[in-house]
């Protein structure tokens, strides 16, 4: 059902704006809106000190178009609401008298018009474009790389783990680490992207692949945390 105000030039009609403010700041709630606007320019002239609310209403939202629409003297037009300036008033008062019966019923919930709508899906848009892409996360895995026998060379080994490169893949301190019967292992530190490597496909489609597989028998993880 529709909230309108009626005769909002006579106090009959102010007392339902001051009842109906009482505990907001605007008509709608905590922001300026094409239905401030519309009551606005119903309203003929600043209330006096018998309606604090509208009165304090009144100075926020006249403040809100002079800021919003600097040296404009006639007519603000925001959406489908038009906000008459004090000064406008001052050099039509007749022209404002004839046009308040017109707007002493305000439909505070008319439909959105055509321009109201376009402004709104821009200002969405707008928003989407500004947003900061999400980064990606990231983590930390160590990992164990293992020879064929002690006559592998592991410089070279180290040197086709490293040789391995994509987005989103850093290489990290490693060391060689004895296993026994003279063969060590390679442990190494990587960081990873997770949105763009697989340590599963790093291993089965780079690390134990061709060329690679000829210095590297296996690859374990050891340990995976999330940055």
């Amino acid at each position: 059902m529709a909230i309108t105000f009626s005769n909002l030039h006579t106090e009959q009609g102010l007392k339902s704006v001051e009842e109906h403010l009482s505990g907001k700041t605007f008509i709608s709630g905590d922001q300026l809106s094409v239905d401030d606007v519309k009551v606005y320019a119903a309203v003929l002239e600043k209330p006096g000190d018998g309606f604090p609310n509208v009165s304090k209403w009144y100075d926020t939202v006249a403040s809100h178009l002079a800021k919003s629409f600097p040296g404009k003297a006639v007519g603000v037009r925001i959406g489908g609401g038009v906000a008459q300036s004090e000064a406008s008033k001052a050099e039509a008062p007749a022209a404002a008298g004839a046009d308040a019966d017109d707007d002493d019923d305000i439909d505070l919930f008319a439909d959105e018009t055509e321009d109201e709508k376009k402004a709104a899906e821009e200002r969405e848009a707008a928003k989407k474009d500004t947003k900061k892409p999400k980064e990606s996360g990231k983590s930390s895995v160590l990992l164990d790389v293992k020879p064929w026998d002690d006559e592998t060379d592991m410089k070279k080994l180290e040197e086709a783990v490293r040789s391995v490169q994509m987005p989103g893949l850093y290489w990290g301190a490693s060391k060689l680490v004895p296993v026994g019967y003279g063969i060590k292992k390679l442990t190494i530190m990587m960081t990873i992207e997770d949105d763009l490597v697989s340590v599963d496909n790093l291993i089965e489609d780079h690390l134990t692949s061709e060329p690679n597989n000829e210095y590297i028998q296996s690859v374990d993880i050891v340990a995976f945390n999330k940055i």
